[in-house]
C-alpha cells in the first residue's frame, strides 16, 4: 500500500484470504485491522471450510464418500466440534442452517464484503444467498467467537 501510494501505482482494492469460523488466525493477526482502515474489500474463500461448517461432516465416516474428505479431515478435532456445536445452537435460535450462520458470521466481520462459498445445487445456492439477510445478534456472534477462538500466534496449517 505504501509503495503503490509513493510511486503512484494502482492500489489494492480487495483481498481474497482464507477466512472462516475455523480458519481465523492468519487473517485476523495482521490483515483484518488493515483492510477497513485502508478501505480494502475482503472476499474470503473457503467460507464454509470445504463444507465442514455446513455441518455435514461430523466424523471420519462422513468423509468416506466425499471428494473434499482430505480437506475436511483437519477440522475434525476438539475445536472443530466446539464450532459445530455453536453453529448448531445459533442455527436453531435463528431457524437457519449452519451454512447460513457461518456466512452471516463472516458478513458481520469488519471489511468482509462478499464471502465465497460453493453450492452444488439450486437449494444450496438459495440457502447461501439468504444468509445475506440473516443478521446475527450480539449473543450469537459472541457464542460463535468463543467457540472458534484460537491460541495467540496460531496459524492455520495450509
Amino acid at each position: 500500500m505504501q509503495i503503490s501510494k509513493k510511486k503512484g501505482l494502482p492500489r489494492y482494492e480487495s483481498l481474497q484470504p482464507l477466512y472462516n469460523l475455523y480458519d481465523r488466525a492468519e487473517f485476523e493477526a495482521d490483515l483484518a485491522p488493515l483492510c477497513p482502515r485502508e478501505n480494502i474489500g475482503v472476499i474470503p474463500y473457503f467460507s464454509l471450510a470445504s463444507g465442514f461448517l455446513a455441518g455435514k461432516y461430523r466424523s471420519e465416516a462422513d468423509l468416506a464418500n466425499s471428494a473434499r474428505g482430505n480437506f475436511v479431515k483437519k477440522y475434525l478435532n476438539e475445536r472443530g466440534y466446539k464450532i459445530l456445536s455453536a453453529l448448531d445452537q445459533v442455527a436453531k435460535t435463528h431457524s437457519a442452517t449452519q451454512s447460513q450462520v457461518a456466512i452471516a458470521w463472516l458478513l458481520a466481520q469488519p471489511g468482509v464484503t462478499a464471502p465465497i462459498a460453493s453450492a452444488t445445487n439450486l437449494n444450496q445456492l438459495q440457502a447461501l444467498l439468504s444468509a445475506a439477510d440473516l443478521k446475527l445478534d450480539p449473543a450469537s456472534l459472541e457464542k460463535l467467537n468463543q467457540a472458534s477462538t484460537y491460541a495467540a500466534g496460531a496459524v492455520s496449517s495450509h
